[in-house]
């Protein structure tokens, strides 16, 4: 009886060590934590501005005024954007559509 209950607790043992011992680390250093986050925000903020440079357009001002949209608050509602799978096609779009055409 008392190899059957050793042999049970080595075999527990070894079931939950196994997970523990096969998981990933996957830590990160601080300076490259920081490194993406910088770089994240740096290219948040450079969509937000090609969002705004195109309601700075002439053209689009007057598209606007037409349709009675508002561009004060279409500005400020740019500047609360965050990065969402909407976000970026639309900032994408945006700087293709201010660059000028190559034919």
């Amino acid at each position: 009886m008392r190899l059957v209950r050793r042999s049970l607790a080595v075999c527990l043992a070894v079931l939950f060590m196994a997970p523990a011992a096969s998981a990933q680390s996957n830590v990160i250093g601080k300076s490259a934590l920081d490194k993406a986050v910088q770089e994240r925000v740096a290219t948040d903020q450079a969509d937000r501005d090609a969002i705004q440079s195109l309601l700075r357009r002439a053209e689009v001002r007057e598209v606007a005024g037409k349709a009675g949209l508002s561009l004060d608050k279409a500005s400020a509602a740019i500047a609360t954007l965050e990065r969402s799978s909407d976000f970026v096609p639309t900032a994408t779009s945006i700087v293709l559509a201010t660059e000028p055409f190559a034919l």
